[in-house]
């Protein structure tokens, strides 16, 4: 069986579920599930991807995503490859992590959206690691029926407006619902997908088909993104050099070691962009792309260590995100 299709454009919704290599474990401690959601946090502030449901369980995780910028490539690629660096980090291992590719379904939000949130809520039920959905710490279930649990970054709104604009009563009504489940056999939402990647009727489909045939896909998907990236990364270096009081060309011309503002503009751009390694090393003088990588990782652990570095990036990219 081929790879599936990866389906990308601005707005769409996900059903994700990506699993252990040969179904081994990703989550060996609590501190490792709450690095996951931290990264989740971070993709949703850098690339305002919209999080309805999450489960976290002990060999895979379902989540499911609206991705405003069409980039489900750049945000899958960023969350697995960052958390399997930092599991390989803490436990000493190397390789793979996860079992090939992430399964990504592109799916109908009005037709299956409310569906498949139960589904990722029953997710331990069904397995039997808890008799009720609401006694499982790890998935997104809490936030819905308690206010006190819920996440800043997380969506809750859309799922609860559909039973009324009473919050209070919504939740109690969406605790109904999923709870309603448990009394029939599973019945999988995604039984339905279609050619491995769509879950959707018509409608959903024949977007899908014109994407492919290539009709829509140059004007909403390539050419939109690519009139908004390379200003963006500009606005960001000639904020990063009004802050410092830099002239920009220090900022984008190869230079010695030690020019501040060179690196936290390269770091900005990476995080916030949406450019390719490669088009951020041209950006800055012809640095690969490997070095884009390593220098943004220097950035990352100077933060770490430097209150007054971390309190610069902070009203940098406050102002970036204003």
């Amino acid at each position: 069986m081929g790879r599936p299709l990866r389906i990308e454009y601005p707005g769409a919704l996900y059903h994700v579920t990506s699993r252990g290599n040969e179904k081994r474990d990703i989550f060996l401690e609590d501190s490792d599930r709450k690095r996951f959601l931290g990264l989740l946090e971070d993709y949703h502030d850098r690339f305002e991807v919209i999080v309805h449901c999450f489960v976290l369980m002990s060999n895979h995780y379902h989540l499911t995503f609206e991705t405003p910028q069409g980039n489900l490539l750049k945000v899958m690629h960023g969350i697995n490859s960052s958390y399997t660096g930092y599991f390989n980090r803490k436990y000493g291992r190397v390789g793979h992590l996860f079992q090939g590719r992430y399964r990504g379904v592109l799916v109908d939000k009005d037709s299956y959206l409310l569906e498949l949130t139960r589904y990722v809520h029953l997710n331990p039920v069904r397995a039997k690691v808890v008799e009720r959905p609401e006694e499982y710490a790890w998935s997104s279930y809490g936030g819905y029926i308690w206010k006190r649990k819920r996440m800043g970054w997380m969506e809750y709104g859309w799922i609860l407006s559909q039973f009324g604009t009473d919050e209070t009563a919504a939740a109690k009504m969406y605790r109904k619902f999923v709870e309603s489940g448990m009394e029939k056999p599973e019945d999988s939402p995604l039984a339905d997908v279609v050619g491995q990647v769509v879950l959707g009727g018509e409608e959903i489909l024949g977007k899908v088909k014109r994407l492919l045939r290539g009709k829509e896909i140059g004007q909403e998907v390539v050419e939109r993104r690519r009139f908004r990236d390379a200003p963006r990364a500009e606005e960001i270096i000639s904020l990063v050099a009004t802050v410092l009081g830099m002239d920009k060309a220090m900022i984008t011309g190869r230079g010695r070691r030690g020019n501040q503002g060179r690196e936290l503009a390269l770091y900005l751009v990476k995080r916030y962009s949406g450019l390719s390694n490669g088009e951020i090393g041209s950006l800055f003088g012809g640095i690969q792309s490997s070095g884009v990588t390593k220098a943004s990782g220097r950035v990352e652990e100077k933060m770490e260590r430097d209150a007054r570095i971390r309190g610069l990036m902070g009203a940098i990219m406050s102002r970036i995100k204003a």
